[in-house]
């Protein structure tokens, strides 16, 4: 590139003002997203974040800063939550006219984290390479903010994109993928530390850094032992019922069909392994409720492998004529005489989807047929299953919650995850969702297992790496044995995100006293 092509292009930014200044963050928000599931485009990041700390720098006062921050963020959220509007399609005539709020709406709520991620980078260093390094840390403190505030929705965030590469998936193992989201930034944010000259310094530093984190993390993959739990091969089915008929009455005992003859099918290909000694299938996998449905559980135990289980997500439902009806979205494991051996409730409910918050005001429907709100259960647990290690149940979006998807005075043997993508259709969400569990594994040091109706089913091992994979919008299923555990907790399951709090800690110092500074020499 020729001499001064930095210097021109930081001086376009910093000219522009009004609506271009704030499209211009938008679209750069929006190449941002281009990064993640299924795209993967990374190198656009290096485009998004230069840019936006370039915004950062021109802008005059504290509001400006944020402004540029918030705008990058909207752009961000729509490209990378467009589908949660295709949930909405399914009942279009009920839920069509949320579209604006539920896709835009969020997306302007989310962006206020991007915001103060912006203006706390602004007061805590001046332009160069202090700044860049602010707007990592404060990003990354924002993404953990987005996870735990108003229920949390930790989705998507930013050190999600090196997924397609197991090696640098590995500084999740100790830092999270916070913390990668962290070094994320600051990579991608390089060129704008310096000027001339010292951006391609900063930068060629930044891919040096990437080069050691990608060794690092090739080599704790070279020496990781294989291994899978003796005597244990699942069959996870995936029926692949699209949303708009799965509750239909007049469906269901053909749907319920499926999910049996799946279930009891040879297994395919001429090299064909053992058979299958427990059966997984999805997300409230029947309209019925099979606990107090003995016929349909006795219906099941026909397919239950010998000595092993049916694992299925089901609603449950208790009628009390003090407390009235209450329904919750459950994990049952079925024996071989029809009993329940083991439940679990799930706990981290979806706003709107499964209930509606502050229910005396908002008269409004939930997404999910049925008017009952569903009741949240006691939390994480760690489930005892016959013939199988003890498992840390995840029903759909319970996965994507860092440091809070196991135990730690009981840790699993892997993480079991139900899920219903069928709402998404064949859009980038469900990609994004398999890759949440991807980085549970890493952080954890557990496998996971996935199943959902209409896909992305998988086996995922300890390091993150996609064992067995039965893709999108894909009727049938997938037998496979469940990898070993790591012998111990990582790092990151032993300390969690404390790490990033002190570096929180420090930047909030910085802009804090920066912001004194200014006040007093504006």
């Amino acid at each position: 590139l020729p001499a001064g092509f930095w210097d021109r292009l930081r001086g376009f930014v910093a000219a522009l003002a009004g609506g271009n200044r704030h499209g211009f963050a938008a679209l750069l928000g929006a190449l941002a997203a281009l990064a993640l599931p299924p795209v993967g485009a990374i190198p656009l990041l290096a485009v998004a974040f230069t840019g936006l700390v370039w915004l950062i720098d021109a802008s005059a006062r504290p509001r400006a800063a944020f402004a540029a921050g918030w705008f990058f963020g909207v752009g961000f959220f729509v490209a990378g939550l467009y589908w949660i509007g295709i949930a909405l399609l399914v009942d279009v005539a009920r839920f069509g006219w949320m579209i604006p709020f539920a896709v835009g709406g969020l997306a302007a709520v989310l962006a206020l984290y991007a915001g103060l991620a912006a203006v706390v980078a602004y007061l805590a260093a001046p332009a160069g390479a202090g700044r860049v390094a602010a707007l990592a840390v404060a990003w990354a403190a924002a993404e953990w903010l987005r996870g735990v505030l108003l229920t949390g929705f930790p989705w998507n965030p930013i050190g999600s994109v090196w997924a397609v590469l197991p090696a640098m998936m590995q500084a999740a193992s100790v830092a999270g993928v916070y913390g990668l989201g962290l070094l994320t930034v600051a990579v991608a944010a390089s060129p704008a530390a310096g000027r001339g000259r010292t951006a391609w310094r900063w930068a060629g530093a930044a891919l040096l850094l990437l080069a050691l984190l990608w060794s690092a993390g090739a080599l704790r993959l070279a020496a990781a032992p294989s291994g899978t739990v003796p005597g244990v091969t699942l069959r996870l089915v995936q029926p692949d019922i699209p949303q708009a008929i799965k509750w239909r009455e007049d469906l269901a005992a053909a749907h319920f069909a499926r999910l049996l003859a799946l279930s009891t099918a040879p297994a395919a290909g001429l090299t064909a392994g053992p058979a299958p000694t427990h059966i997984v299938w999805p997300e409230t996998a029947t309209p019925y409720f099979l606990a107090a449905d003995a016929a349909r559980r006795h219906a099941i135990a026909g397919a239950v492998p010998p000595g092993g289980l049916v694992i299925t997500g089901s609603v449950r439902i208790e009628r009390d004529a003090g407390a009235g009806t209450r329904i919750w979205n459950s994990l049952h494991a079925i024996d071989g005489a029809g009993a329940v051996r083991a439940t679990y409730d799930k706990a981290h409910l979806v706003p709107f989807g499964e209930y509606v918050p502050f229910r005396a005001v908002l008269d409004v429907a939930k997404v999910t047929p049925g008017a009952i709100d569903f009741t949240p259960g006691p939390g994480t647990v760690t489930l005892a299953l016959p013939g199988l290690p003890p498992a840390s149940p995840l029903i759909c979006y319970e996965v994507i919650f860092p440091g809070a998807v196991a135990r730690r005075d009981a840790r699993p043997g892997w993480l079991l995850n139900l899920t219903n993508d069928a709402w998404y259709g064949r859009s980038s969400g469900p990609y994004q969702h398999f890759v949440t569990a991807q980085f549970r594994a890493v952080e954890e040091g557990l496998p996971v297992v996935r199943a959902a109706n209409n896909g992305i089913s998988g086996v995922i091992d300890a390091h993150g790496r996609v064992v067995a994979r039965l893709g999108l919008a894909r009727r049938g299923h997938l037998d496979a044995a469940l990898p070993l555990a790591l012998a111990a907790p990582t790092v990151y399951a032993r300390i969690g995100d404390w790490p990033l709090g002190a570096l929180v800690a420090l930047v909030l110092g910085l802009a804090l006293r920066r912001r004194a500074r200014l006040r007093a020499h504006p």
